[in-house]
């Protein structure tokens, strides 16, 4: 995918993705069965569809038979539209009216680190600040496929940094963060999986050689849930030095990850923030940057979420 927003994630089998954010629920928020999570909605942050079958190759026949057919309608159509030209008057067309469309409504929450942006997931439930050079994109789901060589993934709750930074490529990115789960109970083997998976998948040509993923030993951490409420969790980063080439792709990349662990042994899954970055080019985000958006990292009191409409488009 080379981090761009994606409708379908194959090889991402967890249909509960961010039910609960771990299990936990925010200090001020209303007291529901486990099963429900957080209580805000019993459906995911998002629901992703199967992926696309992919279309097979048409044979040179079949494309010469198509255009024949597409040569004859036209032929036809042609006929009939100058026969019917001839016996009836031009008429005026009537101009359409203009489209009206109310955008949905939109969580947003307030940001912990100062002079930063916050990126809201799962109706506010959770939340995480990037710097004000990053481009908050909560409703996004961006990734990279899963190949016999690299083994994907796939984040929600995304924000990118230098989006269309390489004028070779205009979808290219600095780097980004996003939120996903990991079936591991033990945070900080949840976090290292997840920077050896994005790392790997994100700096590889889909069919190798893999990148060089060099991880660090986990910092413990915690997560806030407001009130003073915290859970344990685990922060890896790892030195990623990219089998990828080209003008766009650089020398060097960090990858971190934060991973919380699951309030519910026997559903051993923990929730990730993961965030990635390019190293060495001008505006890339610091060593110390990256572990500050990690920290930010925690979920968010129902009173202080707050929802807002944005204003209604015409087209």
């Amino acid at each position: 995918m080379s981090g761009g927003e994606r409708g379908d994630s194959p090889g991402y089998e967890d249909k509960e993705a961010l039910s609960g954010f771990g299990g936990y629920q925010p200090s001020d928020s209303p007291r529901f069965e486990s099963s429900q999570g957080f209580g805000v909605a019993k459906t995911p942050d998002y629901q992703q569809p199967r992926p696309p079958r992919r279309k097979r190759p048409m044979s040179r026949s079949a494309r010469r038979l198509v255009l024949t057919l597409g040569a004859t309608v036209v032929v036809v159509g042609g006929s009939l539209l100058f026969g019917t030209a001839r016996h009836h008057p031009p008429r005026t067309a009537t101009p359409r009216p203009p489209t009206t469309y109310t955008p949905a409504p939109q969580v947003v929450v307030p940001a912990v680190v100062s002079g930063w942006q916050s990126v809201a997931g799962k109706d506010g439930v959770y939340a995480y600040d990037v710097p004000p050079n990053w481009a908050p994109h909560p409703g996004a789901v961006h990734g990279w496929d899963r190949t016999p060589a690299v083994p994907g993934i796939v984040l929600s709750a995304s924000a990118f940094l230098g989006e269309s930074f390489c004028a070779a490529a205009p979808g290219s990115r600095l780097g980004g963060a996003g939120v996903t789960t990991v079936p591991l109970g033990d945070p900080a083997a949840a976090a290292e999986q997840a920077v050896t998976n994005l790392g790997v998948s994100a700096y590889s040509p889909d069919d190798g050689p893999l990148s060089e993923v060099t991880v660090e030993p986990a910092q413990a951490a915690e997560v806030s849930f407001g009130g003073g409420e915290k859970a344990a969790a685990s922060i890896v980063l790892a030195e990623v030095t990219p089998s990828a080439t080209g003008a766009c792709v650089s020398r060097r990349a960090l990858v971190g990850a934060i991973a919380l662990r699951p309030a519910d042994p026997a559903n051993p899954k923990s929730a990730v923030l993961v965030v990635y970055s390019d190293q060495g080019n001008p505006g890339a985000t610091s060593r110390e940057q990256v572990l500050q958006i990690l920290h930010s990292y925690r979920a968010v009191p129902a009173a202080q979420r707050t929802t807002v409409t944005p204003p209604p488009t015409t087209r």
